[in-house]
């Protein structure tokens, strides 16, 4: 009987595939560090009967409709904006994502970004390797401080409220806005629910960590950012597109706030010349939040776990859809 084909769009550990290969045969992508093209991911969708795609692969209409045997798309990443999962779920293929695993990793990334904004550490490690320090004086490289601060979380999920409890820990006062209240958050964490402008407005900290969707693509526009403190520091380690970049660009040049901490944009990979990466005010990450070995290697186990599961009849471990 012929074993059921799946592709992977990077190239990943043998030993993560390996549990895979008793029951499929597989194909990698053979580069870690190059997208897979259009067409050459187009072709493979043909005969595949599962794929396990990047966060970064587009998998749209065009690649869903190529894949006649297509049973489970296994994303590598909790969010799945870069599947189309109506289309999906029409043509009866379950979409999975790797979520819970990540949420720690992630928040102490957003954290790490946060303080890394405030204090300037970016900067001040640049200043002095490009040899610029020559005395000291009460305000070179002078930051703000963080504790005793008012952080607004935008998206107050899993990582959300990961984030809000390390935040209570440096003695912040936490508001959050999500498009339903979070009752455990606000009993366990103490945190406040806030209309989203009021958020903006009362904010030290604006961290975005709401998922992608069509109402909060470039949720983050001039309007809100004109809402901010002027001393108000933007944090975002969702996705690029909930964010204005022209509009950030814009307050952060006119000091309608103060500085910004990004690890995503809306064109990724972003180009070292992007107006926002060239501003001294601002930290930029190549969209490393879930970055760590340990994280990386569960998100990797739990998309081909999901694809053992499907590919042996049972249901998914963290489906996203459910197509009849």
């Amino acid at each position: 009987m012929t074993k059921p084909y799946v592709f992977i769009t990077r190239k990943l550990p043998e030993d993560v595939v390996a549990p895979l290969l008793a029951i499929a045969e597989v194909e990698m992508w053979p580069h870690e560090d190059v997208a897979v093209p259009r067409d050459v991911l187009v072709e493979k969708t043909k005969r595949a009967t599962a794929i396990l795609p990047m966060v970064s692969d587009p998998i749209d209409e065009g690649v869903l409709s190529a894949g006649s045997a297509l049973k489970v798309v296994a994303n590598m990443g909790v969010g799945y904006d870069n599947i189309d999962v109506p289309a999906a779920t029409q043509r009866g293929i379950v979409v999975c994502n790797t979520p819970d695993v990540l949420t720690d990793t992630t928040a102490d990334l957003t954290f790490a970004l946060l303080l890394a904004t405030a204090r300037r550490l970016v900067e001040a490690a640049d200043f002095l390797k490009e040899g610029k320090w020559k005395s000291w004086s009460p305000f070179l490289l002078a930051g703000a401080d963080v504790h005793h601060k008012t952080i607004g979380i935008v998206g107050m999920g899993n990582i959300g409220q990961a984030v809000a409890k390390r935040a209570k820990g440096f003695d912040m006062n936490v508001l959050y806005h999500n498009r339903s209240r979070r009752p455990e958050a606000e009993e366990k964490l103490g945190a406040v629910y806030r209309p989203f402008f009021d958020l903006l407005t009362e904010s030290d900290f604006v961290v975005c960590l709401t998922p992608l969707t069509p109402e909060t693509r470039h949720l983050f526009n001039r309007e809100a950012f004109r809402q901010m403190k002027p001393s108000a520091i933007f944090i975002n380690a969702a996705r690029g597109a909930v964010v204005d970049e022209q509009a950030l660009y814009e307050a952060l040049v006119r000091g309608e706030i103060a500085a910004a901490g990004l690890d995503v944009f809306e064109k990724e990979p972003v180009a070292a010349d992007h107006p926002l990466v060239s501003l001294p005010n601002v930290v930029a990450l190549p969209h490393i939040g879930s970055a760590t070995y340990e994280t990386r290697r569960a998100m990797m186990t739990l998309a081909r776990d999901n694809i053992i599961a499907v590919l042996e009849g049972r249901s998914p471990l963290t489906p996203v859809n459910q197509p009849s």
